[in-house]
């Protein structure tokens, strides 16, 4: 049998004729003429091929979007803050206007799951008033969660490399997302299949999308500690008893699980104080500035941590379109505890009295040879001799001196110390102002003497971070000796380490500057010294001009407390003031001005003699101009669409040591050759500087939005071809195209962050704003479509509902593999046994091959549940 269609055109008309063998007539709107004549296989490959092409599009486009997002979000305020214990000491402090965890869930959420949300609505909008079978949109969505849980999850485990283990930080928060990301699909479930089995109402459509501020406003109160704030925190050492100190006694048999032993009041053996409010004339501005923050809510890195996953995605999709990122290199140190050892407390008496212990009380027991130790942070190491005290064997058997602790001891003809021949004592660094992971590496051990030691040798890697933060110091103590041994004094030893590091000296670099093309360019200069990150503040004082926030009645755009940030070995930088042109001489008075000053540097840095300058917005004399026409074309770029056209244009951008490019690998120029023609569409977007980066968002959100339907438009092609049905598209092939970027954004997280938020927290929060905006758009704009003409909303249910199951049943065991796994190994990613970690992720890799083919089985009524 055979069937013809007909299609016709302005100028004439195509009759396909199809024979009942051949598979049925694709109909999507890009279709060529008589397309469907070619054979299945060329066009089942060239629609692949032209997906993988659209799925590099969307990566570039979401970047473009991120990039437009993190501008927004990412906008500060300064607030001042004064502290309940010392009502003199103010300090100013820069915070974000968004909340980190509202821009997560919100703007941030919306960036990665633009293209999912996007093929949703846009799909509905296309069948809008029609019935509707297996939706793409809607299991794309339930793929791209599964495959965001369980392969994404699995993959930044094993990236970690072991002994390291990370666990997610807000806990807290990480927990209020599971929740609602599995509470979302059950929602679902119950919508599709209980409440009303295959229809939507619109209510229903409503309270799918009321659950978002819900959502949003939980999480929020859970990140501010509104309830169960300390329940899902790390513990922390808390000063309950007032001003009274806490005392911890290493004894010789610590219980159990216990990190520093038995707390045994009144014994004065090894203490330590954990004062929590221990004003030391060693803590430094910056560690007061911390203290404040801390009780007002003020994350003195949240600006680096709130949007790490965009940066790191950026990273990637840079990489993807041939261009190489910066390295991030970030901390990886171990667990600390929050509040340790500020001071050390009197050990003994006669030790406060200035006296060494005699011979008699040492004998038999560990300490250190001095008490406090001094290294400088460039050193890179500190060695530290830890003695126990001993009777030496004597090389004569007559009897003789000995020198021990500093006092002449007779010693017997056989001098041979038969009661400690082989012993062991345990040591430990411990924070104080200086922290672990920053200023030096935790560092344990044991120590084992042999019958003829009295001296070994430990040593403490110091960290060289070249950002001046003042004078820090931890301490290391000892415990846990042998049996028989003991521990005397010294038992706890102070190590300063002198912060070596220079920031340098900050000042103008000419005392009078003139205006040019409606502007004035004053430059900073840093000499004597380039270390480190240096936050300076500067302003703009009338003199003869008036300033304002506008050029409409002022003679230029005055600026107020304005901060300007000068990088590691950063050397100078540029203030730019916009002036009047028209702006007039005052008779009497020759040209107008204003003046600039540069203050309140960060700390260590120093201002210069030439802190103020002079700016003069018109001239008297044309020759006062000559001297300053020196055109700068590569700054004019940085403020126009050029930078963007040069950077999709170009290819690279890495540089060696010295500032020389390096030359592209065969890789990057394939990768720029594929990706060129979206780079140079997106290239046509407004830079984010302009009106708060909003023009960028919405451009770059309707450029992600035309792919998706070219994208929706070839699955659908593709599917038709090759007989795939739509959920099984859904699931894999476009779930996996849209979240490749951030497949590898998360698992470059998980090498480089400190904790595991940045790869593995936002995937439950990605996941339930999927559903309540992913879902929620399209059934509202369908249901009430459907009131309009008076037509219900049908939905398929039957693969929905079986995927929707199987999904959540493999969610909660992922979770609680993920909550075991901080129970047990420490953290979510990583582990100190390597199988361990390895046998996890394949845990977790299988649950998403399970949920993939129970989903197929079923899409093919292989399987009917």
């Amino acid at each position: 049998m055979v069937f013809n269609y007909q299609t016709n055109y302005d100028r004439g008309y195509v009759v396909e004729y199809l024979d009942s063998n051949t598979s049925k007539r694709c109909e999507e709107f890009i279709l060529l003429p008589a397309e469907n004549l070619w054979h299945e296989g060329v066009r089942g490959f060239l629609y692949l091929l032209a997906l993988l092409y659209l799925f590099l599009g969307v990566a570039v486009a979401s970047d473009i979007f991120m990039n437009s997002i993190e501008v927004m979000t990412s906008k500060k305020r300064t607030i001042t803050r004064v502290d309940p214990e010392n009502p003199d000491h103010v300090v100013t402090i820069e915070v974000l206007v968004w909340n980190e965890t509202v821009a997560n869930l919100t703007l941030m959420a919306l960036g990665s799951s633009a293209p999912e949300i996007l093929l949703a609505v846009i799909e509905q909008v296309l069948v809008l008033g029609e019935d509707q079978g297996d939706s793409l949109g809607t299991f794309t969505i339930i793929g791209s969660a599964a495959f965001n849980l369980f392969v994404i999850t699995s993959i930044c485990i094993v990236s970690v490399p072991s002994p390291d283990v990370k666990s997610i930080k807000e806990f807290g928060v990480f927990l209020t997302t599971t929740f609602y990301s599995i509470f979302a699909y059950v929602w679902m479930l119950l919508v599709v299949q209980v409440i009303s089995p295959g229809e939507i109402e619109l209510w229903e459509a409503w309270v799918t999308i009321a659950f978002m501020p819900l959502f949003v406003l939980h999480s929020y109160a859970q990140d501010s500690g509104w309830w169960c704030h300390k329940c899902c925190k790390g513990a922390s050492v808390s000063d309950e008893a007032g001003d009274k100190p806490a005392i911890r006694v290493f004894t010789h048999h610590a219980r159990k699980g216990s990190i520093t032993g038995h707390a045994v009041p009144g014994q004065e053996l090894h203490m330590l104080e954990a004062a929590h409010r221990n004003k030391t004339h060693q803590l430094s501005d910056q560690t007061d500035t911390e203290s404040i923050d801390s009780k007002h809510g003020v994350s003195k890195h949240g600006d680096t941590k709130v949007f790490a996953r965009a940066r790191f995605r950026h990273a990637v999709v840079s990489a993807m379109t041939g261009h190489k990122p910066a390295k991030r290199h970030g901390s990886a140190g171990k667990t600390r505890m929050s509040d340790i050892v500020s001071a050390v407390q009197g050990i003994q008496d006669v030790s406060k009295k200035g006296l060494m212990p005699s011979y008699d009380q040492l004998y038999g027991k560990f300490t250190f040879s001095s008490q406090v130790y001094e290294v400088l942070e460039s050193k890179g190491q500190l060695e530290i001799d830890i003695l126990f005290h001993r009777k030496i064997p004597q090389s004569k058997s007559s009897g003789g001196l000995q020198i021990m602790n500093g006092q002449t001891v007779m010693m017997n003809e056989t001098a041979v110390d038969q009661k400690f021949k082989d012993v062991s004592v345990e040591y430990e660094t411990r924070e104080g102002s200086a922290k672990a992971g920053s200023k030096f590496k935790y560092t344990s051990g044991t120590l084992k003497f042999a019958e003829n030691e009295y001296k070994k040798t430990v040593t403490i890697p110091i960290i060289q971070d070249n950002q001046y933060t003042g004078n820090a110091d931890f301490f290391i103590l000892l415990k846990n000796p042998s049996s028989g041994a003991g521990i005397g004094d010294p038992s706890v030893g102070r190590v300063n380490i002198v912060d070596d590091d220079a920031p340098g000296e900050f000042q103008f670099q000419d005392s009078h500057v003139f205006a040019k093309d409606g502007k004035i360019t004053v430059k900073i200069i840093r000499e004597k010294g380039y270390d480190g990150k240096v936050t300076l503040e500067y302003s703009t004082h009338d003199v003869t001009a008036v300033g304002g926030e506008s050029l409409k009645e002022n003679d230029y755009v005055a600026v107020d407390h304005s901060h300007i940030e000068f990088k590691h070995q950063e050397k100078f930088k540029t203030i730019d003031v916009k002036v009047n042109k028209e702006a007039k001489f005052e008779h009497g008075q020759g040209s107008k001005s204003f003046i600039v000053t540069i203050k309140n540097p960060s700390v260590g840095a120093k201002v210069g003699k030439t802190a103020t300058c002079v700016c003069h917005i018109n001239k008297e004399s044309l020759d006062d101009r000559i001297a300053d026409v020196v055109a700068d074309m590569e700054e004019e770029e940085d403020i126009t669409w050029g930078a963007q056209f040069y950077n999709a244009f170009s290819i690279g951008g890495e540089k060696d040591e010295e500032g020389n490019n390096i030359t592209p690998k065969w890789h990057e120029f394939l990768l720029h050759f594929l990706t060129f023609f979206w780079k140079v569409v997106g290239a046509c977007i407004p830079p984010t500087k302009y009106m708060g980066a909003w023009p960028a968002f919405v451009l770059s959100l309707l450029y992600i939005g035309v792919l998706t339907l070219f994208i929706q438009q070839l699955a659908g092609l593709l599917g038709c071809v090759i007989g795939l049905e739509t959920s099984v598209t859904g699931i894999t092939l476009i779930a996996l195209g849209t979240s490749l970027p951030d497949t590898f954004a998360s698992r470059t997280a998980a090498k480089q962050d400190e904790h595991a938020d940045a790869a593995i927290g936002n995937i439950t929060g990605s996941n339930s704003v999927n559903v309540f905006l992913g879902l929620g758009l399209p059934w509202v704009l369908a249901t009430m479509y459907g009131i309009a003409i008076d037509k219900p909303y049908k939905v398929k249910t039957g693969n929905l509902t079986v995927s929707v199951i199987i999904f959540c049943v493999l969610a909660v065991i992922c979770i609680a593999t993920l909550i075991l796994r901080r129970k047990l190994v420490g953290g979510e990613l990583g582990g100190k046994n390597a199988t361990v970690k390895w046998i996890t992720s394949f845990l977790l890799f299988t649950l998403w091959i399970t949920y993939i083919v129970l989903s197929s089985l079923r899409a093919y009524d292989i399987i009917t549940w």
